[in-house]
């Protein structure tokens, strides 16, 4: 016999509304921004009124905790899926403020037709129009007189047949006894069990993560400020994008203001920089993983919730001192020195703009691996060398693009013991002589210009201090700094008239940083061609690709940027030669650049 885990049932809106009022029901996403446009609850109230199905919501009551005294606590509801159509809910009937995608707090007012049975977004001209009723809230408002508002609306509008009216209105505020389903999901179940069925109930087949769910879960304990947590999350997140929203924050939320998170993040406000502009989903990750030294957040959830693993049992010091716990590694994460620490650690690694940075869960847990260095009170100096080289390596190698999480509880539980001797042993593993000999040039067998191997060498140029193609004065950093162009050492439309397909003109061992002027001026020449007027120029030939103008100083550029040597005599026949020893040229510039970390 199959194990029911879940429950469905019909409910009327009014209940659901008057649920999540009295805290019945928690809305965990309540504050962040409501991502529905005007003209989208315009279409939900209308398909309400109309009595078209408006799908399910989804909740998930809190596991049952074990309190001191034996007993145990219920927990509220979560709602894990619904959010915007029960925001919509209280935005258009109940009048209810909603902050939209920038923060800001405002009303999203719909308007009621009574003879056409239309609604609209209110406007300037409905305002003026006094056939509508402007604002559908006032109709659910408590001290709503459905009588007297007839007359009143008909004293107006004296063409039109009063019952009918009075037949529509009170169609449109018996849209609260409409029900709408409500999906229950056992207490007792776990985490992965309780996302496997939203995903499969669910009729967008929007995935939640783990975060997600995380995240719900502490929005909900106001008990041990979860709720306050929450929102430090969410408004760091925002402002490391958005310096400017500080002002409306401080407008915002006056009481979060005088908050210790405040004070944590208040120097984003003056923050530029964007190497590093991290979603909820990377706070947490790195919060849980220093602290708890565990990277599952599933396993968050559970602890929470006062999982204790051993007995699996849900007690509430477990609860009360996870959430001590994940606060402390929040305001750790917000530090202004923490943050720009390492940040200025991940520069001096030559990776200058998030452009180069195509893993976020790499860059996560070099974060973490940070903050647990600093708690382990390692020399600074040493942690630099640490992170950098951790860092890299977990790109070179996609460390951990397959299954990060328990890559990253593997890595975090292995640094805890010995840091020096786990880094030197992966080292050593994933880095060694056949690494950098074989398998590196062969993962530089790709036209993937966004390819690990290839932003890695670009850090390595950076690094260095290394001119651009052809460039005597301006460097791969400046380039990049600039937002320049890769650009192909033989030329793109060169291959293709020679029958080259994309996926053989654009390999990234064909790519140089250069100024684009340059690139202009070799056009669609063979590299036979254009080098041999470059070594015209070095012995005394008007200047025509940059301003390079000796055969040491073409040597030298020629060496940074890893060109093969016979590049002169190089056409389309030699372009697979070129590319073979170009990686090969690339891979060993790498592994010296690795060296200096």
């Amino acid at each position: 016999m199959s194990i029911q885990r879940y429950s469905v049932n019909q409910h009327p809106i009014q209940t659901i509304l008057t649920w999540i009022q009295s805290g019945e029901i928690a809305i965990p996403e309540i504050q962040r921004p409501f991502v529905w446009d005007a003209a989208k609850v315009r279409d939900f109230v209308d398909s309400l009124y109309n009595g078209y199905p408006v799908g399910y919501i989804i909740a998930w009551r809190n596991p049952d905790v074990r309190l001191k005294d034996g007993t145990k606590a219920t927990g509220k509801r979560i709602l894990i899926d619904g959010q915007q159509r029960v925001t919509a809910l209280m935005a258009s009937l109940l009048g209810k403020e909603i902050i939209d995608k920038e923060y800001q707090k405002r009303k999203i007012v719909i308007a009621f037709h009574p003879v056409e049975k239309r609604f609209e977004v209110s406007n300037s001209a409905i305002q003026k129009d006094k056939q509508w009723i402007q604002d559908i809230a006032e109709i659910f408002h408590p001290n709503f007189s459905l009588l007297s508002f007839i007359d009143e609306y008909c004293a107006k509008n004296a063409d039109f047949n009063k019952d009918q009216i009075f037949k529509n209105i009170e169609l449109l505020k018996g849209i609260v006894n409409n029900h709408i389903g409500l999906i229950e999901l056992n207490s007792d179940l776990d985490i992965d069990t309780v996302t496997e069925i939203f995903i499969r109930i669910n009729s967008q087949g929007v995935v939640l993560s783990q975060a997600d769910f995380a995240m719900s879960k502490i929005a909900v304990n106001e008990t041990y400020g979860g709720n306050i947590l929450r929102k430090a999350i969410d408004y760091f997140c925002h402002m490391a994008v958005a310096p400017e929203f500080y002002k409306q924050l401080v407008d915002l939320d006056k009481d979060f203001t005088k908050t210790e998170y405040f004070q944590k993040m208040a120097w984003l406000k003056n923050e530029n920089d964007d190497l590093y502009d991290p979603s909820y989903t990377d706070m947490l990750r790195v919060a849980f993983t220093c602290k708890f030294k565990r990277g599952r957040l599933q396993d968050l959830v559970a602890l929470l919730s006062g999982r204790n693993f051993e007995t699996r049992d849900y007690e509430e010091e477990i609860a009360r001192n996870s959430f001590e716990t994940l606060s402390l590694g929040i305001k750790d994460y917000m530090n202004e020195s923490n943050f720009k620490k390492f940040v200025m650690i991940i520069r001096s690694a030559g990776f200058i703009d998030s452009s180069m940075i195509r893993s976020q869960n790499a860059l996560n847990f070099a974060y973490a691996l940070y903050l647990h260095l600093r708690e382990l009170k390692v020399n600074q100096a040493e942690i630099e060398s640490f992170v950098r080289k951790w860092f890299v390596l977990s790109v070179l190698t996609s460390r951990y693009s397959g299954s990060p999480e328990s890559q990253f509880d593997y890595d975090i539980k292995q640094f805890s013991s010995d840091p020096e001797k786990y880094l030197q042993n992966t080292i050593d593993a994933e880095l060694s002589d056949a690494y950098w000999k074989l398998r590196l040039p062969q993962q530089m067998d790709t036209s993937v210009s966004s390819s690990p191997s290839f932003n890695v060498f670009l850090a390595a140029q950076v690094k260095m201090n290394d001119k651009g193609f052809l460039s005597k004065d301006i460097t791969v950093q400046d380039l990049i700094a600039l937002k320049g162009d890769v650009h192909h050492i033989f030329p793109r439309e060169y291959l293709k008239k020679q029958g080259h397909s994309r996926g053989v003109y654009n390999q990234i061992a064909n790519y140089v940083m250069a100024q684009s002027e340059i690139n202009i001026a070799i056009g669609s020449k063979a590299p036979n061609v254009y080098f041999k007027q470059i070594m015209e120029q070095c012995n005394g030939g008007k200047l025509k690709y940059g301003g390079i103008k000796t055969m040491e100083e073409l040597k030298a550029n020629m060496e940074m940027n890893c060109i093969p040597e016979g590049i002169a005599d190089m056409d389309s026949s030699k372009y697979k030669d070129f590319l073979e020893e170009r990686r090969k040229l690339m891979a060993l510039k790498i592994m010296r650049y690795f060296s200096m970390l």
